[in-house]
């Protein structure tokens, strides 16, 4: 019977686990300045994936106890800077991206980050012509790291 209860226990941690699946995700964020030549597509990295939570529906002090709302969020980032080309010289041509390192399940912090998904109706699109910018500072002379 011992067997079974444990058994039973270590197979629900490991379906729990593996439900959570947050995330690196790779991220194409495409940007232009009115004043300059291009639209860029800067390839980074962000966190996306299901957490699992809790919500109950007993109300009360009780219900809150048991109420548990994790997301997908940074476990670690930084920012790196691009370079935008085609920018005249009274226009700093200088963006920055954070690029997501390690991700984890938790608590959303409200002052770090945006918890909400806001959609884009038509997408992401360029008004101007495109130039693509990689997200490892060897491969472009277009990325700083900080």
């Amino acid at each position: 019977m011992d067997t079974i209860m444990l058994t039973g226990g270590l197979l629900c941690l490991l379906v729990g686990q593996a439900l959570s699946t947050c995330d690196l995700t790779d991220y194409t964020i495409y940007v232009e300045k009115p004043e300059c030549d291009f639209c860029v597509a800067i390839n980074t990295t962000i966190c996306m994936g299901f957490c699992r939570s809790r919500d109950t529906n007993v109300m009360g002090l009780a219900g809150t106890l048991f109420l548990v709302q994790r997301s997908c969020t940074y476990q670690s980032l930084e920012y790196r800077t691009a370079v935008l080309p085609g920018c005249p010289l009274h226009v700093d041509p200088l963006f920055s991206y954070p690029v997501a390192l390690r991700c984890n399940c938790s608590t959303c912090d409200t002052d770090r980050s945006e918890c909400t998904h806001k959609a884009v109706a038509d997408g992401a699109r360029c008004s101007k012509p495109l130039r693509h910018i990689y997200p490892y500072p060897g491969e472009s002379n277009h990325i700083q790291s900080h």
